[in-house]
């Protein structure tokens, strides 16, 4: 695993990257594909009285996030929702973000340039057998000059408390080497563009993010385009609305 220059916490390096900007809690995220509207989704989350994130739901599944009487997370219960995965939001087939190694970051401490492994398995016709493919791919960052919009959402679910160390509780799902690498990679500004690459330096996946933000900074919609590059090129496009709590 590669390691950022800096020690900062995950909440010091978004301040120094972003300053003293005005704190937002997401309500709902919606995402409304232009190819086929069964991927149309929208997430909402709710939070309790005195501002801890309470429930995500994507009126199919729910997270719940429990916490002690000091207001520390113990447990997210409930279904696996993703959806506040970067990659996920953008629809990527990949998971550069979630298991991959950071090779060098930006000025800002984002993280610039990810590698990772693509495994797959390819039937072979000739051995009647199928063979096992494990290549290097790397997925190359651009960030917008915003902050990134989960942080302070995160930040009230208990989230960046667990990255920055404050409070590791061994009993929670992801361990500790997890919790370690999700905050080498956790970007401070809010990403406009993945290129991915395979091990032959050949571009085979790009993601573009086309945001509308308010005066705040924060984003409000967008348009994600993405390419997938191969013997065919397929382009497909989802738009995504932001809203936050009053």
């Amino acid at each position: 695993m590669s390691f950022s220059c800096s020690e900062d916490s995950v909440t010091d390096e978004f301040t120094n990257a972003n300053g003293n900007v005005q704190e937002k809690l997401i309500t709902s995220i919606s995402i409304t594909s232009a190819q086929n509207n069964l991927e149309n989704e929208k997430i909402e989350l709710s939070y309790t009285q005195d501002g801890k994130l309470n429930t995500i739901t994507n009126g199919v599944n729910t997270n719940i996030f429990v916490y002690n009487n000091n207001n520390e997370l113990t447990d997210i219960a409930g279904s696996g929702i993703n959806n506040l995965s970067l990659e996920e939001l953008y629809q990527s087939p990949y998971d550069a973000f979630e298991a991959g190694d950071v090779l060098n970051y930006d000025d800002n401490g984002n993280p610039k340039t990810i590698e990772f492994y693509e495994e797959w398995y390819e039937y072979n016709y000739i051995t009647g057998n199928y063979e096992y493919f494990k290549e290097i791919y790397t997925a190359n960052i651009s960030y917008d000059d915003a902050p990134n919009p989960y942080f302070f959402t995160l930040q009230a679910g208990g989230i960046i408390d667990v990255l920055d160390g404050i409070e590791l509780n061994f009993s929670l799902n992801p361990q500790v080497p997890e919790i370690v690498q999700a905050k080498m990679l956790f970007p401070s500004n809010n990403p406009s563009q993945i290129v991915y690459k395979n091990e032959n330096g050949e571009t085979i996946y790009t993601i573009n993010a086309n945001y509308s933000y308010d005066s705040d900074n924060y984003p409000t919609s967008g348009t994600i385009t993405a390419v997938s590059s191969g013997i065919t090129t397929e382009q497909s496009t989802y738009s995504v609305v932001y809203e936050y709590l009053n």
